[in-house]
C-alpha cells in the first residue's frame, strides 16, 4: 500500500514539474520557441497533432466517466445490465470514420509541409550572368565538428555557421564518417547527414541573434555518432543582410593568408610548424584539411562546441583534446603524436594567443 502510494506522488510530482520546466526553453535553443519560417510552421502542425490528442482523450474520458457514473451499481442495482450493442453498425461507422477524419486533418497539412520543405529547385536558379541566386552552404559532419562551406561565395568555416536573415539558406548535407544529424532546434527540424548521398533542405532565419543569451542559435548532433556524440555542438550567427555581405567579403578578403613558419612571432611560427597541415587560416580559397578552418576561431562564441571560449581552455585543448572530447581524432601535444612533437608550455602559450587573434570581424 505504501509503495503504491509512493509511486503516485513520484508520478504527480514528475507531472507537475513538467508542466513547470515546459516553461524553460531559451530562444536560442528552444523549438517552442520557433525564430524561422520552417521552425514557425513545423511548430503549428505540432500545435495541431497535440490540440488532436488532446481531442481525443478528453472525448474519450468523458464519454469513460459518464458510462462509469451512470452504470454504477450504487445507482442502477446489482441485477441490471445495461444495453449490449455488440454489432451495432451505426457505432462501427462511427469509431472508423471519426479516425479517418482526424488523421485527414492532420495528414494534409503535414504531407503539404513535407514536400514544401523538401523543395530545393531554387538552388540551382540563375540570374542573368549565369551566377547563382540562393545561398547555399555545404555542411560536412565529421568527428566531432562541423564544417561550412560556401561554394558559391568561395569561403569555408567551421563549427560557427553565419548566415543572412530574411532569406531562404539552402543545406547540402554529408557525413565523412558515420551518419551524424544535422539540427538547429530554435529554427527548423533536423536532418541526417550520410556518408552515401546528400540530404538537402532549407531553413529561414528571421530574427538576428545578436539579442540572444549568448548572442548566437545552438546546433546540435541529433545522431548518436560515438562517446563524444553530446559534445557535437555548433553555433549559428544570424546577421542582418548588409552585415552579412561584409563578413563574406572579410571572409573572401582572406585569400593567401597562412603561418610562417620562420616568422619572428612565435606563435604564428609554431602553428606553422605543428598545425597548418590540418587547420588552415584562411577562410577563402582553402582546401578543407583534415581538422577546422580556424580563419574565424577569435570570433567564435565557444571553443570545441562547448568549451569557454578563453586562452586558458584553449591551451587545455591543445595539451589533451582527448581528455575533452573523446575519440575525436586531433593529436595530443604531450610528445605521443608525431603532427605535434614536444611542445615547451612557451610555445602553446604562443600558440594559443595566434590562434585566439585570429578573427574577420575585430
Amino acid at each position: 500500500m505504501m509503495k503504491g502510494l509512493k509511486k503516485w506522488r513520484l508520478f504527480s510530482l514528475l507531472a507537475v514539474m513538467m508542466v513547470f520546466l515546459s516553461g524553460c526553453g531559451e530562444e536560442f535553443i528552444s523549438t517552442l520557441k520557433p525564430s524561422g519560417q520552417v521552425g514557425k510552421e513545423q511548430f503549428n502542425l505540432l500545435l495541431l497533432a497535440t490540440g488532436i490528442m488532446t481531442l481525443v482523450v478528453v472525448v474519450v474520458s468523458v464519454i469513460y466517466l459518464l458510462a462509469f457514473l451512470k452504470f454504477r451499481r450504487s445507482k442502477v442495482g446489482e441485477n441490471v445490465i445495461p444495453k449490449q450493442v455488440e454489432g451495432s453498425h451505426t457505432l462501427e461507422v462511427i469509431w472508423t470514420v471519426i479516425p479517418i477524419i482526424l488523421l485527414l486533418i492532420l495528414a494534409v497539412p503535414v504531407v503539404t509541409a513535407t514536400y514544401k520543405f523538401a523543395d530545393v529547385a531554387a538552388m540551382d536558379e540563375v540570374d542573368e550572368d549565369g551566377n547563382k541566386t540562393a545561398l547555399t552552404v555545404n555542411v560536412t559532419a565529421k568527428l566531432y565538428w562541423w564544417e561550412f562551406e560556401y561554394p558559391n561565395q568561395g569561403i569555408i568555416t567551421a563549427q560557427e555557421l553565419v548566415v543572412p536573415t530574411g532569406q531562404k539558406v539552402y543545406f547540402n548535407l554529408k557525413a565523412a564518417d558515420v551518419k551524424h544529424s544535422f539540427w538547429i532546434p530554435a529554427v527548423g527540424g533536423k536532418m541526417d547527414t550520410n556518408v552515401e548521398n546528400v540530404n538537402k533542405f532549407y531553413l529561414v532565419f528571421d530574427e538576428e541573434s545578436e539579442g540572444l543569451k549568448d548572442g548566437v542559435f545552438y546546433g546540435k548532433c541529433a545522431e548518436l555518432c560515438g562517446p563524444s556524440h553530446a559534445l557535437m555542438d555548433f553555433k549559428v550567427k544570424a546577421l542582418s543582410p548588409d552585415a552579412f555581405d561584409a563578413w563574406v567579403a572579410a571572409m573572401q578578403a582572406t585569400e593567401g593568408q597562412t603561418a610562417d613558419k620562420e616568422s619572428a612571432d612565435l606563435g604564428e611560427a609554431t602553428f606553422g610548424k605543428s598545425c597548418l597541415a590540418c587547420h588552415a587560416v584562411s577562410g577563402s580559397g582553402s582546401t578543407p584539411g583534415m581538422g577546422p578552418n580556424l580563419a574565424t576561431f577569435g570570433d567564435r562564441n565557444r571553443l570545441a562546441g562547448f568549451l569557454d571560449h578563453t586562452e586558458e581552455d584553449l591551451k587545455a585543448w591543445i595539451k589533451d583534446p582527448e581528455e575533452f572530447k573523446p575519440g575525436n581524432l586531433m593529436m595530443n601535444a604531450d610528445g605521443t603524436a608525431p603532427i605535434y612533437g614536444d611542445l615547451t608550455d612557451e610555445e602553446i602559450q604562443a600558440l594559443a594567443t595566434y590562434i585566439m587573434g585570429l578573427s574577420v570581424e575585430k
